[in-house]
């Protein structure tokens, strides 16, 4: 059986994290410098990280490249089934018609491009964050803003920015509670530590959301509506993870933002640009009056959306419906690779059991949600099918990109790479508390889920802050938090918006305009941590 060394270079932990670093490295650098294709970038990547498993770790090649199969199916499903459909479902709404009153009616509530991104992004895509995560709601949203207007790149970076305060609590605080399991602490208490850092993050988000719509004169015209928004939601999140239930504290939050922002609307107008934001002008960005909408035609025009909002609700917030939902999951060992695989500490990996989410997986659920809309619209069964074949044909390049992006987390992880840089940064002392952070930032960059950050480095938290003397909870809520600005720049979901707005190629644009965001968010919250363990311990629970 195969068991991780976390030193194998010269039995020093730096060298060794510096060589396990290299897929990594190669990923970022042919992303983001040299402008390659992500499909090819990952590919490279993959290609560097089983060199670097095989050579420098001693895994077996066997080992190695079954551990890539296995990362390239959980990239397919559950996570590029969730971006099938969910890109079927827009494309259905297009082929009844009902789109277009969709972007007349937003126009109802502003026709201010900044409002519509704070309404869009940053509420309706934590409400989907929260219900769904996996890259619905960067899939949904993108589709949303391109179709009021927004030129593809900038409705791309917007919803990656977007999305990154709501996911901590995201799939019904499916991140907090894995790390709840891994650690043995109260996932509520987790769940209180981030509900005082992320908020901080949210509210200031709105704030980059209309600057990246607009630039300056977007933060000048329309700041105090960004400030309600990202204040509504901060205190709601801090309010909900605190004292209601942190399960549904991304769902109170977006609600409460939405609201609050189109009552704040009631009272305040921002100025409007002397010109609209720059964008891609076409007969196809054409708005039909929101004036000529009747009610019944504004309630059909939202169908889709709260069909989304009550299967999932449904799905996640009924107990017997989530029970059953869960029970159908199949899991499988990978065959040849299960029970062949031993954790660093020498335990038994099970990242080695394959889980079929068929039923439960969010992807089905928005299938299901296709299905509603295909009856209500009365859309014809064939024209349907045939947008799903096209759906999926237009996303074999993202499906590559996914698969080979997945099978590099998968081998690194097997391996002992991702643990090696993890040890070797947890090894820092008291000044762990200010790179902790980082930890969860890195891991969701790599497998674009705080989720998966949280099952590779929860545990290693808990550990190096016990060494530190540090409080354990803290870090563990800091790995959480780290990983929602790390999403923003992984390939998957980098991969995903690009699909959504179609620019399926151009993901190191996307990579380029969106690391720096991440990184000042980042050095953002290594900083309140840091104050947090030393100097303002007292605002924790």
């Amino acid at each position: 059986m195969y068991r991780p060394d976390l030193d194998p270079i010269a039995d020093s932990l730096a060298l060794s994290a510096l060589v396990a670093a290299l897929p990594l490295l190669t990923l970022f650098v042919l992303l983001g410098w040299l402008r390659w294709k992500a499909h090819w970038a990952g590919l490279a990547a993959l290609g560097v990280a089983v060199v670097v498993a095989v050579a420098a770790y001693g895994m077996p090649v066997k080992l190695a490249l079954l551990s890539g199969t296995e990362g390239a199916a959980f990239g397919l499903v559950p996570i590029m089934w969730i971006v099938v459909a969910a890109l079927w479902v827009y494309q259905l709404t297009v082929v009844s018609g009902r789109f277009e009153d969709l972007r007349s009616a937003f126009r109802l509530v502003s026709d201010d491009r900044r409002v519509q991104a704070l309404i869009i992004a940053f509420c309706f895509g934590a409400l989907l964050e929260a219900l769904a995560g996996f890259g619905a709601p960067v899939a949904i949203t993108g589709v949303m803003l391109m179709a009021l207007g927004f030129s593809p790149v900038r409705a791309a970076i917007t919803v990656l920015v977007a999305n990154t305060a709501p996911v901590a609590f995201g799939a019904i605080a499916t991140p907090i509670i894995t790390a709840g399991n891994l650690t043995g602490i109260s996932y509520e208490e987790i769940g209180a530590y981030a509900g005082r850092q992320t908020p901080l993050l949210a509210l200031f988000v709105p704030l980059l959301l209309v600057a990246l719509v607009d630039g300056k004169r977007g933060i000048r015209q329309s700041w105090p509506v960004a400030l309600v928004c990202g204040g509504a939601f901060a205190v709601a999140q801090f309010v909900s993870a605190n004292y209601i239930s942190v399960e549904l504290t991304d769902i109170i939050a977006s609600l409460v933002a939405l609201a609050a922002v189109v009552l704040f609307l009631r009272v305040w107008q921002p100025e409007a640009p002397d010109d609209g934001p720059e964008e891609e002008a076409g007969p196809e960005n054409a708005t039909a009056p929101a004036a000529q909408l009747a009610g019944g035609r504004m309630t059909m025009a939202f169908v889709p959306y709260l069909i989304v909002i009550a299967v999932f609700s449904l799905a996640k917030l009924a107990d017997p419906v989530e029970e059953f939902l869960a029970g159908t999951d199949v899991s499988l060992g990978w065959p040849g690779l299960d029970g062949e695989v031993l954790t660093a500490t020498g335990e038994q990996s099970t990242t080695t059991v394959y889980v079929l989410p068929w039923l439960s997986s969010p992807g089905s659920l928005l299938l299901l949600c296709g299905i509603l809309v295909v009856a209500v619209y009365r859309v014809r069964v064939r024209e349907a099918v045939v947008e799903f074949g096209r759906t999926v044909a237009s996303l074999k390049w993202a499906l590559l990109t996914v698969a080979s992006v997945l099978a590099l987390a998968y081998v690194m992880n097997l391996s002992g790479q991702t643990i090696t840089i993890g040890t070797w940064i947890a090894g820092t002392g008291a000044a762990f508390a200010f790179l902790s952070p980082i930890l969860g930032w890195l891991g969701t960059a790599v497998t674009g889920s705080d989720t998966s950050a949280n099952a590779l480095f929860a545990t290693l938290q808990q550990t190096a802050a016990g060494r530190a003397g540090l409080d354990p909870t803290l870090l563990v809520a800091a790995n959480t938090s780290g990983g929602v600005v790390g999403k923003m720049i992984s390939p998957q979901n980098l991969t995903i918006a690009a699909t959504a707005v179609g620019l399926l190629g151009r993901e190191s644009e996307l990579f380029r305009k969106a690391i720096g965001w991440s990184l000042v968010l980042l050095l953002a919250l290594c900083a309140l941590v840091f104050l947090q363990a030393h100097v303002i311990g007292g605002m924790m629970p």
